[in-house]
């Protein structure tokens, strides 16, 4: 866990810009970390911002402080799906990973930010609101985030987490495309209840005509179209030879 030797610490303040979601703070002229707000992302001790050394990274016990570090530090792997950063391929990949097929929409909800952070207590609050409008949850060989619930198919987390801090994390789900209207009807609702941010990304495929009828949906719902996108075309074909 990142630490800060009081002994060491000058009180310079070089560390409080450097925290991406306000952890650290000044207390008798010396920095402390606030550990319920701490996300264990390093990047107070990656980028060597302190010219005393005084930040230092501790042996990590807990499952879910190593957890927390994982997801929170870009240069770590998730060991369940083999990715790094956040652990998860996203929905925009499926051109490679093939997961959503013809009538079936993914879903990527990207919660929290540097700077702002997301609470699991909130990621629950969606997590559940969508699963019950008809979201069918990616398990944890997809999205870390999975290996936290202690039941799927309702998004329901481990009692012992609600103040635990991420830099950002993603959930991930799939649904028929005639599901997509209740699911984003439960985001928007569910986002006047929650203390964070999120983003919200959804991947489908387009007709014979290359469009997408998402884009109808999203405007009946009155959700600003997307002004940007992805199109990986052909990606993830095996390479046929004769």
């Amino acid at each position: 866990m990142a630490r800060i030797e009081k002994e060491l610490c000058t009180g310079c303040e070089n560390c409080l810009s450097y925290c991406s979601v306000g952890a650290i703070s000044i207390h008798e002229d010396k920095a402390v970390i606030d550990p319920q707000r701490c996300t264990e992302c390093y990047i107070c001790i990656r980028n060597e911002i302190c010219p005393s050394e005084a930040i230092e990274a501790t042996p990590i016990e807990s499952f879910i402080h190593q957890f927390q570090h994982i997801i929170s530090d870009p240069t770590e792997t998730t060991a369940q799906t083999g990715v790094p950063g956040r652990g998860t391929e996203e929905a925009k990949t499926n051109d490679v990973t093939g997961r959503y097929k013809k009538g079936e929409v993914g879903v990527c909800i990207d919660m929290g930010r540097p700077g702002i952070g997301c609470y699991l207590r909130d990621v629950e609050k969606v997590a559940m609101a969508v699963a019950e409008a008809g979201l069918i949850l990616e398990g944890p060989e997809i999205t870390p985030l999975a290996q936290l619930m202690t039941d799927l198919k309702k998004g329901k987390l481990r009692d012992d987490l609600p103040n635990v801090c991420f830099l950002s994390i993603i959930i991930e789900g799939k649904c028929p495309l005639g599901t997509l209207p209740s699911v984003l009807k439960a985001l928007k609702k569910v986002e006047k209840e929650i203390d964070t941010v999120f983003s919200l990304g959804l991947a489908s495929r387009v007709d014979e005509k290359g469009y997408s009828p998402v884009l109808d949906i999203i405007k009946q719902l009155d959700i600003p179209q997307p002004i940007r996108g992805k199109v990986n075309v052909g990606l993830g074909r095996p390479l046929i030879t004769d």
